[in-house]
């Protein structure tokens, strides 16, 4: 299990720099399940771990260069 207290949550702009996704693209994947889904920080307040991520386009990384 990895030990969320040392991972700080990020908003969907830095999330779209990191990835290089859209948000309608962001908001598709994690509606098939395949991207880390949004955390509830307030009313109105979303973000995602920064972590999370990262092992997603680690993730994503790997799979192009196979």
């Amino acid at each position: 299990m990895t030990d969320r207290s040392k991972d700080r949550p990020i908003q969907i702009a830095e999330v779209r720099h990191r990835t290089g996704l859209s948000t309608a693209t962001i908001h598709r994947k994690m509606e098939d399940g395949s991207f880390p889904q949004r955390r509830k920080l307030s009313v109105h307040v979303v973000a995602r771990c920064a972590g999370d991520v990262d092992a997603w386009v680690a993730g994503f990384d790997q799979n192009a260069a196979a």
